[in-house]
């Protein structure tokens, strides 16, 4: 979820800031293959067959989990959230655009883009094709006319579970194809950001500037923001290595998830960040902190706020952290330009209150909100201890010893809910 605080972090500021935002966020629940080229098998059903689920049941597990970690880190609801199987028609009417206007041709694979016909195709990207194509491992279709083309549609595939009709044969839509066809029809075929992680400017993000360019005769994005990746000892962070840690997880060893997102803050999007357990307590230290300071701020009476003789200062706090995001989203200086203020004793404490409520608008750690959560002793030893006793219990079908030690739990203030990924606990309210 490292990338949609970010993004988020960016709805936020440019609302702050008075601009109207449309905010389409789009999920690739078909034609994704292993291969972010045209090569490998459909992500959504390698997971199925792995999970034993339906493709359909698979995409409704991971859309939950995701929406449930949205709301956890306090990301904002995007206006629009599309799926790729919802949309099949309208990539198909763009593929039709683009065919009728000399950019695709046929193969037995499926409709191939001719990136012959678009220039500028490696320009985005800046890289050599010739030389990064040379050394490929990906097998390389010999009726394209250049390693490069990508597939539009992809035909003759038998086994792929998630099949359509259309004018070039029962098949499926190119990964790419979605993302322009679904932005295009929420957003024009001329909108101004396009959001993505680093690794999606030499394939994916290249292919959808030639497909708008094949379709529209101009790229749709007017600026392409890209993230760097969150690791885990040092490691980027993916579902294919399995180091995927959820918002319930945080909670389980009982850290606020909003802690995670001042974690992520406290990094550039563009420098990426190394997560550890370590790096989270420090920072629920931090939020804590600052909770407590804003509690300690609170008017004790209401009324009129009345200006003060920090007007001045309180203009160029504002400034300051309008500027700070305005330079390339500087999440960092603009966190630390809250401990200034904080610290600032020519600020009055109603005056600092009413900054850090206006500044959390974009910061979105619900500060006026939440409680400060005790961190616990290395990560609740008792209860983790108490869940191995009741999971062995369990498989030995001791049912009444595993419920007893359920109660055990609840009185050290935590439920036990029993998942097919195996237990998971939360703290009660």
């Amino acid at each position: 979820m490292y990338a949609y605080i970010q993004w988020d972090i960016l709805v936020r500021f440019l609302r702050y800031s008075g601009y109207k935002v449309n905010w389409v966020m789009n999920i690739t629940d078909v034609g994704h293959l292993t291969s972010d080229e045209d090569a490998g098998e459909d992500k959504m059903e390698k997971g199925a067959r792995r999970e034993k689920l339906s493709v359909q049941e698979i995409a409704k597990k991971y859309i939950g989990q995701f929406l449930e970690s949205m709301d956890l880190l306090n990301i904002q609801r995007p206006d629009t959230l599309c799926r790729a199987t919802e949309h099949i028609k309208e990539q198909i009417d763009l593929i039709k655009k683009i065919e009728e206007k000399g950019f695709a041709y046929q193969t037995k694979t499926g409709l191939v883009f001719d990136t012959s016909k678009f220039p500028d195709y490696a320009k985005f990207s800046k890289l050599n094709l010739k030389k990064q194509y040379a050394g490929s491992r990906v097998e390389i279709d010999p009726e394209k006319k250049q390693p490069w083309d990508f597939l539009l549609w992809v035909t003759n595939q038998p086994k792929h579970i998630m099949q359509w009709d259309s004018p070039w044969g029962k098949g499926f839509p190119g990964w790419h194809i979605e993302c322009t066809a679904m932005s295009t029809k929420y957003l024009g075929n001329r909108f101004d950001i396009h959001t993505g992680g680093k690794e999606h400017i030499p394939v994916h993000h290249t292919n959808e500037i030639a497909q708008a360019y094949g379709a529209f005769g101009k790229q749709t994005a007017n600026f392409w923001l890209h993230n760097e990746w969150l690791k885990i000892n040092k490691v980027k962070v993916s579902k294919s290595l399995g180091n995927i840690i959820l918002a319930a997880d945080f909670i389980q060893k009982g850290y606020n998830p909003l802690s995670f997102r001042y974690l992520v803050m406290t990094s550039h999007y563009r420098q990426g960040l190394n997560f550890s357990w370590e790096s989270l307590e420090a920072s629920q230290n931090a939020l804590n902190n600052l909770i407590e300071k804003v509690k300690e701020f609170t008017p004790t009476r209401k009324g009129v706020w009345s200006p003060t003789r920090s007007a001045g200062k309180i203009k160029d706090y504002r400034k300051k952290f309008a500027d700070s995001l305005d330079n390339d989203l500087n999440t960092p200086k603009a966190l630390a330009l809250a401990w200034s203020l904080i610290k600032d004793e020519k600020v009055a404490d109603k005056e600092k209150y009413r900054l850090l409520l206006d500044f959390d608008e974009v910061l979105g750690l619900n500060l006026a909100k939440i409680k400060a959560e005790k961190i616990p002793a290395k990560l609740l030893h008792p209860v983790e201890q108490l869940l191995e006793q009741r999971q062995k219990y369990r498989e030995q079908k001791k049912w009444q010893k595993a419920d007893e030690i359920r109660e055990e739990i609840k009185k050290l203030g935590w439920s036990v809910e029993d998942t097919d990924d195996g237990p998971k606990v939360k703290r009660l309210q």
